[in-house]
């Protein structure tokens, strides 16, 4: 039986607010999320095991996370939970358009990071991968797995609230990507880290260092991209109505890894075989799993049956 694939990262509660007063109140709900545990969830709901290093406390907050991801079936790595811990928030604002902007409440230390014998990918990103000190941990780890047979996934997902100056913070996804087989991006985090670059043209800069065979960057309602160095598909996103867009990026990222496992190209194999037909089929299929989040409020991703039904 093939070991979970590893997602390392912040658990969190994000408190959406749509900004409309409701029964006296104002219109926000607290549900469970953290960039990293939703793909953990978006694979653990797509049919792969999966496996999380994060931490969260026991308090109400740490309950309902806890809750969330154990019914979803991802399971937590040991010391993830810690009693006494204060659970981290994000509050999400949505506009007009469905579209979440963020504050966040957080620490990040995670607990210790071990590689399990089969593990097919090791996924990390976000907060996690720029608030010390469980960065620090992340990329120390992440240069252990040079000569192991797994492939690593990489999922910046730029928050300038807590990382305001975008040239430190290239420069520390930059060394986060010569250690990771694929980078995924947004076209947000492109204006915001590489302003005056085009995708493509962070695509090729990525693509130069040895590791790095794959980088896919999402552009909302206009689909997304995906760029190997010998080869380039785009992919267009389907016509939906958009309730909103929270947790549609880790949706997108969770089904990427799930449909590369399908196809056999995680492991030792580090993508070799990645054509253009698959990185196709793989892309298609992740900017379907993002369609259909933003069609449910708050971060929802599809289940695998799910995915084929409202495609079919």
């Amino acid at each position: 039986m093939t070991a979970p694939v590893l997602v390392i990262g912040e658990a969190l509660v994000d408190i959406v607010s749509n900004g409309k007063p409701r029964n006296g109140k104002n219109g926000s709900k607290a549900t469970p999320g953290g960039s990293p545990a939703n793909v953990a969830v978006g694979l653990a709901r797509l049919g792969v095991s999966t496996e999380l290093v994060t931490r969260f406390g026991t308090d109400p907050y740490g309950d309902q996370l806890g809750a969330h991801l154990f019914g979803n079936g991802v399971q937590l790595a040991p010391g993830s939970v810690e009693p006494g811990f204060r659970t981290s928030t994000a509050t999400a604002t949505l506009d007009a358009a469905g579209v979440a902007k963020y504050q966040f409440d957080i620490s990040w230390e995670p607990p210790a990071l071990t590689l399990n014998r089969g593990c097919p990918a090791v996924h990390t990103g976000s907060i996690a991968t720029v608030l010390e000190p469980g960065a620090d941990a992340i990329r120390k780890f992440l240069s252990e797995l040079a000569d192991k047979p797994v492939t690593v996934t990489l999922d910046p997902n730029a928050r300038p609230t807590i990382t305001p100056d975008p040239v430190s913070t290239w420069a520390a996804v930059r060394a986060l990507a010569g250690m990771s087989d694929l980078v995924k991006l947004s076209d947000e985090d492109c204006e915001f880290l590489r302003a005056g670059s085009t995708p493509d043209e962070i695509a090729a800069e990525l693509l130069s260092v040895d590791r790095t065979k794959c980088v896919v960057i999402t552009r909302g309602g206009d689909g997304a991209i995906g760029v190997t160095r010998t080869g380039r598909v785009e992919v267009a996103a389907p016509a939906i109505d958009v309730v909103d867009t929270v947790g549609a990026g880790d949706s997108f990222m969770s089904a990427l890894i799930a449909g590369l496992q399908a196809r056999g190209l995680l492991g030792a194999t580090r993508l070799e075989g990645l054509d253009e037909e698959a990185l196709h089929a793989v892309v298609d299929y992740a900017v379907k799993a993002a369609a259909i989040t933003c069609t449910r409020h708050g971060a929802d991703p599809p289940t695998a049956a799910e995915h084929t039904s409202y495609w079919s």
